[in-house]
């Protein structure tokens, strides 16, 4: 891109002062010089406010204290901050890699494209690499079918054009978890999206992480799929509606025998989604796995 439009990009926190600083930080040192960074402190009870005192002379940095709402609103707050024609997100306990703009910002040339989104590396609460692989296919372009079986879009690589948060809304403030999905399943209807297969973004794992909660993920998600169906019949095939239910069942089927170590719940869960899609060679090879556990 010849002009660099404005990138906001939203920073929620909620009791992530050791790693907010750096997080911003990473933002900051972005070779795209025109961003700003919206620090939306959904009511922190640790040091956040001092530490985020260390960029109050950067006018790039704005910091914004609520009382605790929860994700969601703390989010839609910070697109409500926002001043670019582009919005993008990093989680306060993650990073940035320095081109990561550079590298994203000249897909939104096409005017069909609404969200571009990258890949993702990972480290430890120490800062060390963790070896992980991609555990899903990314897609380009029209990806409602893709989309509507998995969220495979990194969340914190993503970078959105304001005319689609405009024309398709923000974060459903009614969801605790999954509010990316949600977002993106709408998008999709309307939107292109394209992928940048150069990572440009790095994920913390550690201890104070939301994301463990795999019973509350599934819950969220069955509602999120449930509602995208009804709200867009023509969109969703029968035969895509039985897929992406058969995949739903089954993957909660096996995150609960995984973690669980149970038998029973993850059983019919997988035989409830092979009776969606009794052709699906996920649920066979599900199946297997839990009876080869159970001899």
């Amino acid at each position: 891109m010849s002009d660099q439009p404005l990138v906001s990009v939203v920073i929620a926190t909620y009791n992530t002062d050791q790693y907010l600083p750096a997080a911003v930080a990473s933002v900051l040192d972005q070779t795209w010089s025109n961003l700003e960074v919206v620090v939306i402190d959904d009511g922190s009870e640790d040091e956040t406010e001092a530490r985020i005192a260390t960029f109050e002379h950067d006018g790039r940095v704005r910091y914004i204290r609520t009382e605790n709402r929860g994700q969601p609103k703390a989010k839609n707050r910070g697109l409500k901050e926002a001043r670019g024609d582009f919005i993008a997100f990093c989680d306060a306990d993650d990073l940035w890699v320095k081109n990561k703009l550079e590298v994203q910002m000249p897909r939104f040339e096409n005017p069909r494209v609404g969200v571009v989104y990258s890949e993702v590396s990972y480290i430890d609460q120490h800062t060390s690499p963790v070896e992980k692989e991609a555990p899903y296919t990314r897609y380009s372009g029209n990806i409602t079918d893709a989309l509507v079986i998995s969220n495979f879009i990194p969340f914190g690589t993503s970078v959105i054009r304001r005319k689609c948060l405009e024309q398709n809304g923000e974060f459903d403030e009614e969801l605790p978890m999954g509010i990316d999905w949600d977002l993106w399943l709408r998008y999709s209807v309307d939107w292109e999206f394209s992928y940048c297969p150069e990572v440009t973004y790095i994920y913390r794992i550690w201890s104070g992480q939301m994301s463990k909660n795999y019973r509350g993920r599934y819950e969220n998600a069955f509602r999120i799929l449930r509602k995208f169906i009804k709200a867009n019949p023509t969109k969703v095939s029968a035969r895509l509606a039985s897929r992406a239910w058969a995949d739903m069942y089954i993957g909660r089927g096996m995150a609960i025998a995984s973690a669980e170590k149970s038998i029973s719940e993850p059983l019919s869960d997988i035989f409830t989604g092979l009776k969606y899609d009794i052709s699906y060679l996920r649920g066979w090879k599900s199946l297997i796995k839990l009876m080869i556990r159970r001899v």
